[in-house]
């Protein structure tokens, strides 16, 4: 046999998957069968010990054959076909080629401990899926990960997945960027499922666009520690912005240093107190915040916690440092989030903490807040692969166990893998019990717009620098002319 068939062969076996482990018995053969510095690199794999075999084997035998009085080049190669034979039948599927590797892009922003949450969940798919890659596409700031996700859509290079809070869903689906995620994307009855608000909240004029990963919604975050030093009971399930507000000011003598609460001011977190109050947000008339009483009245008590009664940080405290990170320090008794900060917390508090549901005003209200997993573009059979691992059983299961989430799932969510008793927070059932009392922010796709204006004007009162008259007026006017060019 004449020089080159180095090349000949392994491309003839680089479609097998036995045939990875066999190279190294052919490579040493390379100076008598390819031409002189030609590679043939096309198939991956790496199985450890196996690997190291073979490389063993394929030196002895090199060894033997580079006798050349005593073994010619033919008998060299009969050699070597001998080997591939007899191991191909041992070996056949242990391991995928390079050019069968399928990879799906998943786009999603937060902080290291999320990323580290996902990253459990990829690598378990991985595991089950090794002929697939996903690849992810990971922003830590949420306002940076939106603009990269524009640019994206814009260059026509979207990914495959991308995570979304459903009140940023409209002004995508709007543009055309993504792909309807169906009713049939999981071949189930998702209504029976998943938790019927977390549907809604991706369902637009009858379409779903997003399948559900979780529930969550705004809870209110407790330092024990400073409650057993002020000498405080932890909040009733039943408790008041009186309550409340009496349990800021017992944490607040705890000394300067010392904050009975924290919120960030801005119209997220203001949407639950004005619910409970009987106000509204509207997208459907030209007013964002109708001037109504029930609106004044909670942001009026809202922004007081600041300039009325200073349970809360400064504007320049705020701005020396975030109230997440005035908790994380232990320095806030009092700080309202969603489970986003349960991981960060189990990985980093030294102080012990545990969640309380809202304080309620005139009546029971709550704001949703829930991520799904939208399509960037028509679905691969390996990326619908993943989104349906993703939200099934298993998938939401271990993602409820890094603590990230509050399964969308109605049977993972009354599981062990979130209702961990062995795990902080002793009250994740929290989430669960304020279910049938969460509202959703509405669907518009200059949203992301008027909220962003919103929080601006509401933060100006916050801080003393405007009445709740006033910001309500300012907000109003610029809403209208927001809604005016995307009715």
């Amino acid at each position: 046999m004449g020089r080159g068939k180095f090349s000949v062969i392994s491309d003839q076996f680089s479609a097998y998957p036995a045939v990875c482990h066999f190279l190294p018995l052919i490579r040493p053969f390379r100076d008598d069968f390819s031409p002189e510095g030609e590679e043939s690199e096309v198939c991956h794999c790496d199985n450890g010990p196996l690997s190291q075999i073979w490389e063993r084997v394929g030196v002895r035998v090199y060894k033997t054959a580079r006798w050349r009085d005593q073994f010619s080049a033919p008998f060299n190669l009969r050699i070597v076909w001998s080997l591939l034979l007899a191991s191909t039948f041992i070996l056949l599927t242990s391991c995928t080629p390079a050019d069968t590797q399928s990879t799906v892009s998943f786009a999603f922003a937060g902080d290291s401990a999320e990323l580290a949450a996902y990253q459990t969940l990829i690598d378990a798919f991985e595991a089950e899926h090794p002929e697939i890659t996903v690849q992810v596409r990971h922003a830590p700031s949420r306002q940076d990960f939106e603009q990269k996700l524009i640019t994206m859509f814009d260059a026509g290079s979207p990914p495959d997945l991308v995570l979304l809070n459903y009140r940023r869903v409209a002004r995508f689906a709007a543009d055309g960027d993504l792909h309807p995620a169906g009713s049939d994307v999981l071949d189930e009855d998702l209504s029976a499922a998943f938790y019927p608000i977390a549907i809604d909240a991706f369902t637009h004029e009858g379409e779903l666009w997003c399948v559900p990963q979780n529930i969550s919604s705004l809870v209110v975050y407790i330092n024990q520690d400073l409650f057993a030093r002020a000498g405080l009971e932890r909040p009733a399930a039943d408790w008041t912005w009186d309550d409340f507000l009496q349990t800021a000011v017992g944490l607040n003598a705890l000394g300067p240093e010392i904050h009975g609460a924290a919120i960030e001011p801005n119209l997220y977190r203001l949407a639950p107190f004005l619910w409970q109050a009987g106000g509204q947000i509207a997208v459907s008339g030209s007013d964002l915040l109708p001037p109504i009483p029930q609106n004044m009245q909670a942001l009026t008590w809202f922004t007081e916690l600041q300039t009325a009664h200073g349970v809360v940080p400064t504007q320049l405290e705020a701005q020396a440092l975030s109230a997440e990170d005035r908790f994380l320090s232990g320095t806030v008794g009092m700080f309202f989030d969603s489970r986003r900060l349960t991981p960060i917390l189990r990985q980093t508090a030294e102080f012990s903490w545990d969640v309380a549901p809202l304080p309620q005003g005139a009546q029971a209200a709550g704001v949703l807040h829930s991520d799904g997993y939208c399509l960037g573009q028509p679905p691969s059979a390996e990326t619908l692969e993943f989104l349906r691992f993703a939200v099934s059983e298993e998938g939401q299961k271990i993602m409820a166990q890094t603590g990230r989430t509050v399964p969308s799932r109605i049977s993972v969510a009354n599981s062990t893998a979130f209702l961990d008793p062995a795990k902080v927070p002793a009250s994740s059932h929290v989430w669960l019990d304020g279910v049938e009392q969460l509202e959703l922010i509405p669907w518009h796709p200059a949203w992301v717009e008027l909220e962003k204006m919103a929080s601006a004007e509401i933060e100006q009162v916050f801080y003393g620098l405007n009445t709740p008259e006033g910001a309500i007026v300012k907000i109003n006017t610029r809403a209208e002319t927001i809604l005016s060019v995307t009715p």
